[in-house]
């Protein structure tokens, strides 16, 4: 578990952070209590240096409030739609109507993820309008097996950039070796908030570990911060940073992790997509 007494909660300085892209930020509006809106995340953002921001919400898309952020701060912010119940779940409208508002990420189920049925006729025409609009596929909160059946159709019609979200957390909970395995289709986002003591307080060598199996090149530095009991997403992704450093993860690994793979992912038109 990470000590947080004393952090200070202002951003770092610039350098640490230069072009990194935080794929995973919770802001208000939310029914949640959350720490920072929109437009105040994009800002933190900016301040600290970094690339861009990815805003997800569990209950609506983000891409409208995405473009508004990225009017306001003159900053990339990018959106996308969680496929819960509240967008009609495995719902391809709900994907096409956010890829049109240049929305970039299409979440599996988080919320309703044991509540939604993977039927394979609903599940092909998301992934088909995930290809078509060269968007990312991540995986929310799904059990190893169900990425398993999802990852199998995603192969098969040539998605091409996909993600895994915080495959340590409990919600997930994937081993090493489903990590291994998954990595060979997909990029593995490891998140901040799971060494939140409030969460689920994961040592961060855990996490150090499991970059080092995998390799640096199959995986990505988010924070899933917003919580109002957690440090600012901007402090989280620096405390991440050092803590890497201070489990043997190399510089450029790091900034690897942070910008470049992130950077793919998002911006570039299937090159150097982890789909082999």
């Amino acid at each position: 578990m990470v000590d947080l007494n004393g952090f200070v909660d202002s951003p770092p300085a610039v350098n640490i952070l230069q072009g990194f892209i935080d794929t995973h930020i919770h802001t208000a509006p939310d029914p949640q209590p959350r720490l920072l809106s929109d437009v105040d995340a994009a800002y933190q953002a900016k301040e600290g240096g970094m690339g861009a921001i990815v805003l997800k919400s569990h209950l609506e898309p983000t891409s409208g409030r995405a473009w508004i952020a990225s009017q306001v701060t003159d900053f990339k912010v990018i959106g996308g739609v969680t496929l819960n119940n509240s967008v009609g779940g495995l719902n391809p409208d709900a994907v096409e109507s956010t890829a049109l508002h240049g929305a970039r990420m299409v979440w599996m189920p988080t919320l309703d993820h044991n509540r939604i049925k993977l039927d394979p006729e609903k599940l092909e025409e998301v992934l088909s309008m995930i290809r078509d609009y060269d968007m990312v596929l991540a995986m929310g909160h799904l059990s190893p097996q169900k990425i398993f059946t999802v990852l199998d159709l995603a192969k098969s019609l040539k998605v091409r950039k996909i993600l895994i979200n915080h495959p340590l957390t409990r919600v997930v909970g994937a081993t090493l070796d489903e990590q291994k395995e998954m990595a060979k289709y997909a990029f593995l986002e490891h998140c901040w908030v799971a060494c939140m003591p409030l969460h689920d307080g994961l040592n961060p060598a855990v996490i150090a570990e499991s970059i080092q199996e995998v390799g640096p090149s199959r995986c990505i530095m988010a924070t899933d911060l917003g919580q109002v009991h957690n440090p600012t997403p901007v402090v989280g992704m620096q405390l991440f940073v050092n803590q890497m450093k201070e489990h043997g993860i190399k510089g450029e690994d790091i900034r690897k992790m942070g910008a470049d793979n992130p950077g793919k992912l998002l911006f570039l038109n299937g090159i150097d997509s982890p789909v082999h």
